[in-house]
């Protein structure tokens, strides 16, 4: 009878639950009322006298066995229910990642850069801090001059030279002092202005400057330049060129490009007369040429500047600037398809 115990200690070590009845009718095939073991306790007083012990000792075992067996099946049954119950359906498809959008700045800088990547001009970084000479002097703008005052700027007040750069020219000086010509880059970047925040204008916004120098370059290849911009980015290529002024090109003007009177939105925009100011540009004054570097009996050149922030309201109909800098996802959200 021995044996027979010591077999069914081998089965109870072999025993294998998947699920909670099978697990429950083996605990009461040897642990219930009427379980193999109540009938090995029923046996006992059968056993001869010399053999109780062994006996005994094997039945303690194999009841020893099957508890042991019966609490290690419960706990794998109910640690597969926890993670279940965890993750719920694990053969459900997962949900998926929220899509992030691209700010509309840097979708309308993108833009820019784009096309006048396709016709040559590449991109050149500078430095948001900036020392009086990159940002004013060296563009014409001596100390004291009076045109300083056409942009109210940000000064480091424990070191006057050092201030906030008011414009991306700085960086174009920086590029014309390190690279002779033929010289054609673009110099997008965040500048710095003390103005009053209102839905029009804002303390801080991005400008886009470019600078072409070579030899015999005329102002007739800044107005083909620009048509072609405003062909691309706003579909047309009706432009207009104002006289204006700027201390580092002369002569300067002021570009507005036609922007139709299709929509009350239009008028508004436009103030009646179809008309949008998008940039200044000019060809570049000699003296920037000379503090840079460059030989201005040899070389010309032309430069341009535009807003991003002011391109991004027009083409995005945007009604206040101050949207672009608020962080709002419910905003943002909008420009998921955009370009």
């Amino acid at each position: 009878m021995i044996d027979q115990i010591n077999e069914h200690i081998a089965k109870v070590a072999a025993f294998d639950g998947k699920t909670q009845k099978e697990v429950e009718d083996f605990r009461i095939a040897y642990l219930g009322k009427k379980g193999l073991l109540n009938e090995f306790f029923a046996a006992f007083k059968e056993v001869p006298v010399e053999e109780k012990k062994a006996f005994g000792q094997a039945v303690n075992a194999l009841k020893k066995a099957a508890e042991q067996r019966v609490a290690d099946c419960k706990a794998a049954l109910t640690g597969q229910q926890s993670t279940q119950g965890m993750y719920q359906d694990l053969t459900r498809p997962g949900n998926p990642s929220a899509l992030g959008s691209r700010h509309p700045i840097s979708l309308v800088k993108n833009r820019i850069i784009d096309i006048f990547s396709r016709i040559g001009f590449n991109v050149s970084q500078g430095p948001e801090i900036e020392d009086d000479w990159h940002n004013f002097t060296a563009l014409n703008l001596p100390e004291y001059h009076p045109a300083r005052d056409m942009q109210d700027t940000f000064f480091i007040q424990t070191d006057p030279d050092i201030l906030l750069r008011t414009h991306t020219s700085s960086v174009q000086v920086r590029y014309m002092e390190q690279n002779q010509p033929p010289i054609r880059t673009i110099s997008p970047g965040r500048v710095y202005r003390n103005e009053a925040i209102s839905a029009r204008s804002h303390c801080f916004f991005h400008q886009v400057e470019g600078l072409y120098i070579d030899k015999d370059v005329s102002f007739a290849d800044l107005k083909q330049t620009l048509a072609h911009f405003t062909n691309e980015l706003f579909g047309t290529s009706k432009i207009r060129l104002r006289p204006s002024y700027f201390p580092f090109t002369e002569p300067s003007a002021e570009v507005d490009v036609y922007w139709g009177l299709e929509t009350e939105t239009d008028y508004k925009m436009t103030k009646g007369t179809g008309w949008l100011e998008i940039m200044g540009c000019g060809m570049v004054d000699p003296n920037v040429l000379k503090n840079c570097g460059i030989d201005p009996e040899v070389y010309s050149g032309f430069a341009f500047g535009m807003g991003i922030d002011r391109i991004a309201l027009l083409l995005h109909q945007i009604p206040d600037i101050r949207l672009l800098s608020e962080n709002d996802l419910r905003f943002l959200e909008q420009f998921k398809s955009s370009f």
